[in-house]
């Protein structure tokens, strides 16, 4: 299982077989190389303690949430504030803000990881969406740092993964 996660994870594989991944169930290639097979369970391992929110790096956020207030996800929201750009866009820094409302943000969210999709879904923008017009709770707080930690981790491991894979077809 922990193989296949990773292959399927592999941003060459999502891009070489993009059109078959929309009309087909994924194929998993099989490599015949036991170090290469096991370094792919290695990661694959890990991408799923951090999508199941239970690997100890989800716990050292990258966010804070600073600003006071009630902690509700007002209609119109999240909105991303980027960075600062060369021209002179968004608000300096490496890492956006996440607004819930005109003064409470989620700060240190990174540009890639809140533009990360699953399937047709950008993560960091949908879950705080599927709480519009509710009050955020310490533990809604916290669980949504958790989400941004494995969204960031996601796409380091993924970019490892493609490291690891010499070359497609795997051999």
């Amino acid at each position: 299982f922990a193989y296949a996660y990773a292959v399927f994870h592999s941003p060459t594989y999502r891009t070489r077989y993009a059109e078959f991944l929309k009309i087909d169930f994924p194929r998993l290639p099989l490599t015949s190389d036991p170090d290469l097979f096991a370094a792919l369970v290695e990661k694959g391992a890990e991408l799923v303690d951090l999508h199941l929110l239970r690997a100890p790096a989800v716990d050292r956020f990258i966010t804070t949430f600073p600003a006071e207030g009630d902690g509700r996800v007002e209609r119109g929201y999240p909105k991303y504030v980027a960075p600062l750009l060369a021209g002179g866009e968004g608000r300096g820094g490496v890492s956006g803000r996440v607004y819930i409302n005109k003064t409470q943000y989620f700060e240190g969210v990174a540009p890639e990881v809140w533009a990360f999709h699953v399937g047709g879904y950008q993560v960091s923008e949908k879950w705080l969406k599927d709480r519009r017009e509710r009050t955020l709770t310490w533990d809604d707080i916290q669980h949504y740092q958790r989400i941004v930690v494995a969204l960031a981790e996601t796409i380091r491991l993924m970019e490892e993964i493609d490291a690891l894979i010499p070359g497609w077809p795997l051999a």
